[in-house]
């Protein structure tokens, strides 16, 4: 498959973030990434599997690389590890930190927004789907 073919990757939604996020899985630091499984229900998705390749999405509507899903697994965010959220190349030393950011986006009126419910609050039995990937074409 060429990239034009395969499907799209978009970290968060367009903007800053996506931009900052974009950048380090150009850069290689970024090797893992969390979504909640509820997204994948919502959209009527299946979980990402390992071997998938997609086209990663820039804010401004542009490919800039192919990833590889390498591991794929679903846990409750209270059981996310420090090699998750240190392979997620935002800088997290600590799975607090991780835990804070990702709570900040989404309990953010942009997922909140999407997801239509202005009150939505994880805990730490909502499901997350931690994804692994490697880069392995840059467009």
């Amino acid at each position: 498959m060429t990239a034009p073919d395969l499907p799209r990757y978009e970290f968060a939604f367009p903007g800053p973030l996506r931009d900052q996020l974009v950048a380090v899985v150009l850069s290689g630091a970024k090797t893992s990434t969390t979504g909640l499984l509820q997204d994948y229900e919502i959209d009527g998705e299946p979980l990402p599997e390992v071997g998938a390749r997609s086209v990663v999405i820039d804010s401004v509507d542009r490919p800039v690389a192919v990833i590889e899903v390498t591991a794929v697994r679903v846990v409750r965010l209270g059981d996310v590890d420090l090699e998750h959220a240190r392979d997620e190349g935002e800088g997290y030393a600590s799975v607090a930190a991780w835990r804070a950011g990702h709570e900040a986006y989404w309990h953010g009126p942009d997922y909140r927004g999407w997801l239509g419910d202005p009150k939505f609050t994880v805990d730490d039995d909502t499901r997350a789907v931690l994804e692994r990937f490697r880069v392995v074409e840059r467009l």
